[in-house]
């Protein structure tokens, strides 16, 4: 806990549910909140690729009981987190980060817990993160990607507002900036100019505010190919209130690219 303290990291409190031993270099953390069969048929699709990286499950404190132990000591998850303390997405990036970190991991992978994306993409991160990359994208949109049955208003809103505004505020082309495959270098975390553990990311800021700071600070940045599918005929599945969710979401990613989240000192 030495480096938590000297950097007097703020993390939410969290329960640890170690049930493996480490066994590699890098993890891949999967961000879940009463995802129900979803993460479920997800773990289970990412068969042999768990078995050469370290899963991590950042729960944000699901209900629905799809995250028993003995089902994720099958499918070969290393560790669960359980977050108990307030916020959302970027509490629960900041609570894996941090344990992650103190595990000693080299790289961390992130993906949503919700089956939209392909995981064998997982093994690109892994190729690039030892290729010395240390802010790693996921996108649809570039050769190799795809983008199966996204909704037309997401598709607008990322091609013509997000990904716009975080490339011009970055100075790096981003293509699908909302996709939440990613993968972060240690040193890249560590960086004290960086500093994601700070109670100022909560919600959707952290995702935003990496995506810039990375190329800001002369990180090493790429986008990955990655495939995201919408299921066909059925309401667009997401934890985004139509009305007052999207405009929290514009808010934060116009303060994010004014470098309103920039740590001061």
């Amino acid at each position: 806990m030495t480096q938590l303290q000297e950097q007097k990291w703020q993390i939410p409190h969290y329960e640890i549910y170690n049930l493996a031993d480490k066994k590699s270099k890098y993890c891949v953390c999967i961000f879940v909140i009463n995802e129900g069969e979803k993460i479920q048929k997800q773990l289970k699709k990412m068969g042999s690729i768990s078995e050469t990286i370290d899963v991590i499950i950042a729960d944000g404190g699901s209900t629905d009981n799809s995250l028993e132990l003995n089902f994720l000591k099958q499918v070969n998850v290393r560790t669960l987190l359980i977050k108990k303390d307030r916020g959302k997405l970027s509490s629960q990036m900041r609570m894996a980060f941090a344990y992650a970190l103190q595990e000693g991991y080299q790289g961390i992978i992130t993906i949503d817990g919700n089956n939209k994306d392909d995981p064998r993409a997982i093994l690109d991160f892994m190729k690039a993160l030892d290729e010395g990359w240390d802010h790693l994208q996921g996108s649809r949109f570039i050769p190799g990607g795809k983008a199966i049955n996204t909704p037309w208003e997401r598709y607008l809103a990322i091609r013509l507002i997000h990904a716009p505004l975080i490339s011009l505020a970055s100075g790096f082309h981003y293509t699908d900036t909302t996709n939440g495959f990613r993968a972060y270098s240690r040193r890249f975390l560590l960086d004290t100019n960086v500093n994601p553990f700070r109670d100022i990311f909560s919600v959707y800021e952290l995702h935003y505010y990496l995506s810039i700071r990375a190329n800001k600070l002369g990180y090493r940045v790429k986008e990955l190919p990655v495939t995201r599918s919408y299921p066909l005929n059925q309401p667009t599945p997401t934890k985004i209130s139509p009305i007052k969710g999207n405009l929290r979401v514009m808010i934060t990613l116009i303060k994010a690219c004014l470098n309103q989240y920039n740590p001061f000192y």
